[in-house]
């Protein structure tokens, strides 16, 4: 057989490995998401340079290679209290502090200009026009502010919003107490949810980024992300709580003068907490190869390939972690239509908030506990398990005609929501790209936030209409398909996705030099 034969064969061949390659990465990453989540196991990195270097701040030993040995656990590591204790040494005790009074004003915003406009005009339309402008502002804006830091650093984003977002909320003030008529102040509203600067997911892509950087195990992630979660649950029950104790005792105004000063010197704070930089911007990444290139004896830690690129993909997997996100905001505002619909039924409509509040503090504390989930629970089976406890510890909503019934369900319903938000978050950053964690977690955010919105105007009516049992049995249909999305959906890696992509791209080099080296033998006279 000629050479041409031969090179035709090797072609086919080629294409044949490069197709095995790509099965064998995506049936890897399968197993690695349902692999035990071990103190030093970090199988999630795709090792491009010499020394294993992190794609979030090129630290070495992040994200390694799945043969790469784990380092030994510290004494007292594998503990729960022992984890927790790694990730608040990560960031310093104070970052916690600060990120939790950041991201107050956002929990605090949203109850309280409803609150506000419907004091000052009197109309609960008005209100509820400018409460939802807030929420659109803040779901389409979201996902723009989380690109932004991971193209330039949070520092300066998270300055530049944090002060956007006071000057929009005191806008937002000064507009309902002048009786600014309904259009320009939705506008403010809108102005004042679009300006939020995000605290919570940037400081999650923070965490990560530190513990990464560190070398640290899939275990200290998982916890670093229970412990922001619970700092969120916390803030969205405080929140409303001191903007309703405002009202009682003075006026929402006051709430909202004080969320308008808390972001503009905690936001700052954040920002400027040394951990900024241990999230690398993408440019930043640009410039380290550019001095790499040029001053090869510098010898800065090299970044994977996604982190020289402005906006690496990210996989098509990441939707359906989004509609989960999406869905459970959902069920947030089915349920919160529901509990208010009740308690007014009941006559006890003051104590809405306190039912709401009690489902918070259980979702707090089980999203403390995930950090003692046995490290032979995978994330997907976290997720499995999270979206069926939430689908059948719903259904007694609809049969609840007492208040202490209330309390006590709606009590042990919150058992599911933090860990929900918990693995879907960990199978987010496990998916994308680390150049665009900041993005993925902003984006995923507004999802909840969208979804909630949604289902709170739409259950809102149907609770009117038809009682609260409707706007709980929306609940429950919600629930069913979020855990119908997490029996179904297969989420991918990004090591998954690096391997697919470099076995497609070897295999078509290797065809095209096939076909070259084919078409100049033939041109080749004998």
């Amino acid at each position: 057989m000629g050479s041409a034969g031969r090179g035709g064969r090797r072609g086919v061949d080629r294409g044949a490995h490069g197709a095995n390659s790509a099965q064998e990465a995506h049936e890897e990453a399968h197993a690695v998401l349902d692999a035990p989540l071990g103190a030093g196991d970090t199988p999630l990195g795709i090792d491009d340079t010499p020394a294993a270097t992190d794609g979030v701040n090129g630290t070495p030993g992040a994200r390694r290679g799945a043969n790469a040995p784990p380092d030994p656990p510290p004494p007292g590591a594998h503990s729960t209290l022992g984890t927790y204790r790694r990730v608040v040494a990560l960031t310093g005790a104070a970052l916690p502090v600060v990120s939790f009074l950041a991201r107050l004003p956002t929990a605090t915003i949203q109850f309280g200009s409803v609150l506000l406009v419907a004091r000052t005009s009197g109309s609960l339309g008005t209100a509820g026009l400018v409460g939802g402008a807030l929420a659109v502002g803040q779901v389409v804006c979201g996902p723009l502010v989380g690109r932004l830091a991971d193209r330039h650093g949070q520092r300066t984003v998270v300055l530049v919003f944090s002060f956007a977002n006071a000057l929009a909320i005191a806008a937002l003030v000064t507009g309902a107490l002048t009786h600014l008529a309904p259009a320009p102040l939705a506008l403010l509203g809108a102005l004042a949810g679009a300006s939020v600067p995000l605290i919570g997911p940037l400081a999650r892509a923070r965490v990560v980024a530190l513990a990464r950087g560190t070398g640290t195990g899939d275990r200290t992630v998982s916890t670093a992300l229970s412990f922001e979660s619970t700092l969120d649950e916390i803030s969205f029950v405080l929140g409303p709580a001191l903007v309703g104790l405002a009202a009682v005792l003075a006026h929402p105004a006051y709430a909202l003068g004080a969320a308008a000063l808390l972001v503009a010197a905690c936001g700052t704070g954040f920002a400027l907490h040394p951990t900024a930089t241990a999230v690398s911007s993408a440019r930043t990444a640009r410039k380290r190869a550019h001095v790499n290139a040029a001053h090869p004896r510098i010898a800065l830690p090299a970044l994977p390939r996604a982190a020289l690129s402005a906006a690496p993909r990210i996989p098509r997997s990441v939707h359906a972690l989004r509609a989960a996100l999406a869905l459970q905001g959902a069920m947030f505002g089915a349920c919160q239509a529901g509990i208010t619909a009740l308690t007014e039924r009941l006559g006890a409509a003051d104590q809405a908030g306190l039912v709401y509040a009690a489902m918070g503090v259980m979702s707090a504390v089980a999203g403390l506990s995930m950090a003692a989930v046995p490290a032979r629970v995978g994330l997907r089976a976290r997720w499995r398990a999270a979206t069926a406890a939430a689908l059948v510890l719903s259904l007694p909503l609809l049969w609840t005609d007492s208040l202490w019934g209330l309390y006590a369900v709606v009590t042990v319903l919150g058992v599911a929501y933090a860990p929900h938000l918990i693995t879907v978050f960990g199978l987010t950053e496990r998916a994308v790209p680390p150049a665009r964690l900041a993005e993925a977690m902003a984006f995923a955010t507004s999802a909840i936030v969208g979804g909630q919105a949604l289902a709170v105007a739409v259950t809102g009516r149907l609770a009117e209409s038809y009682g609260p049992g409707a706007a709980f049995a929306v609940g429950s249909a919600v629930a069913a398909l979020a855990c119908a999305i997490s029996l179904t959906a297969r989420p991918t890696t990004y090591a998954e996705t690096e391997k697919t992509l470099h076995a497609r791209v070897h295999t078509k080099t290797e065809t095209e030099d096939d076909s070259h080296a084919r078409v100049t033998q033939e041109n080749t006279p004998s």
